[in-house]
């Protein structure tokens, strides 16, 4: 059978979500076919399995929040300034986050940790892109000499822990203020790393 981009598509965006909040073991067929109006045939003449469906619309998911990100961090001139920029995206952002089950990363990491490779693989991607990104910005700010001298690696591992933690507990308690404390935290510490 064809494979058709429009319907795969299709299948994605609908589904991105469902996978976000049930997980891939939570998420059935019947999930699937509910959501897009389709039926299993259709589903699995658009992709491999239900695997191949999960991995795909967690890269949407991923996507289409990093896509946000890096709109608003290009718009800044400044390594602090961009760095402030990636964490005003939480404060800003947090309630579509939360409606769509938290923060996709986090999700699937948990999810496919201890079952299923190929979604273990992706994430771990994710998060590599992630503190590279944070990194790149920390070493220009130091060469630029924006920044004081740290260490960039410790700090950005911190700050996306952080970030992932709060969305977590901000999250599971329905507590939004512990995500947008810690994010004050965050930017305090960037703004003492400005050099004078």
């Amino acid at each position: 059978m064809v494979r058709s981009e429009k319907t795969r598509q299709l299948i994605i965006e609908k589904t991105a979500s469902i996978f976000n909040k049930k997980g891939y073991t939570g998420t059935y067929l019947s999930d699937l076919t509910n959501a897009t109006g389709l039926t299993k045939g259709s589903i699995y003449g658009n992709f491999k399995d239900k695997n191949e469906v999960a991995l795909e619309a967690f890269k949407f998911n991923y996507k289409f929040q990093t896509h946000q990100i890096i709109n608003k961090i290009e718009k800044e001139d400044n390594s602090a300034n961009k760095l402030i920029a990636f964490l005003n995206h939480y404060k800003s952002s947090f309630k579509p986050i939360f409606n769509n089950g938290g923060c996709a990363i986090l999700n699937t990491a948990v999810d496919a940790d201890d079952g299923n490779e190929l979604l273990k693989e992706e994430v771990l991607k994710t998060i590599h892109n992630w503190h590279k990104k944070i990194v790149s910005i920390l070493i220009e700010g130091v060469k630029k000499n924006e920044l004081k001298e740290i260490d960039i690696d410790l700090f950005s591992y911190r700050m996306i822990a952080i970030i992932e933690g709060s969305i977590l507990l901000a999250k599971t308690l329905n507590k939004p203020e512990i995500l947008l404390n810690n994010i004050e935290h965050l930017e305090t510490e960037i703004l003492q790393l400005k050099q004078e």
